[in-house]
């Protein structure tokens, strides 16, 4: 059983790639943009990689998945579903309606806040932070912070992609980090 589940995993990250679609040049020259809207339109795709995140950390007892906006939201939501537990929502400045934590972090070219519920998690909960992407780092680092500052307790971090070169990890060096392909 255990030699199958090993060919199923080595099948289902080389066809997930396969479904990353490159554009060039977007949203301005010299950039490569990995499109994961083909994988999310394709219902056998998109769970394989959910099953996949979910794997990655099981038996972690996981009380809540945190995710930030927007794409994130597609990915930590499922995979909150499928691991039976509840779901943060990070979001940008302004858009939570009750009292919330913020945190303001930089950016390439400028700054940007997002904020979370002061009541979201229960003093020590553990929480999976899920992201579709690690590129720089900045934004997960701070949602990590973010999280830790109401109560929570990260006990890891899954991305679908990682762009290796622009070294995100560095950021995030403490936590425990899956990415199912990289770039």
């Amino acid at each position: 059983m255990a030699g199958k589940n090993k060919k199923i995993d080595r099948f289902d990250k080389l066809t997930i790639k396969n479904y990353i679609r490159d554009i060039p040049d977007w949203p301005k020259k010299g950039i490569m943009f990995r499109d994961i809207t083909p994988l999310l339109s394709d219902a056998k795709a998109f769970s394989r990689t959910v099953s996949r995140i979910c794997r990655s950390f099981a038996g972690c007892k996981i009380d809540y998945v945190a995710a930030v906006e927007a794409r994130g939201f597609i990915f930590g939501a499922a995979v909150a579903l499928k691991l039976g537990t509840g779901f943060i929502p990070i979001r940008k400045k302004g858009k939570l309606p009750f009292k919330t934590e913020r945190i303001t972090y930089g950016l390439e070219y400028g700054k940007d806040t997002i904020e979370v519920h002061r009541d979201a998690v229960k003093k020590g909960s553990k929480v999976l932070m899920v992201d579709d992407l690690l590129a720089t780092g900045g934004t997960m680092a701070a949602a990590c912070k973010l999280i830790e500052r109401i109560g929570g307790k990260i006990v890891g971090i899954a991305f679908l992609v990682e762009l290796g070169d622009l070294a995100g990890r560095s950021k995030l060096g403490k936590y425990n980090i899956k990415t199912i392909i990289s770039f």
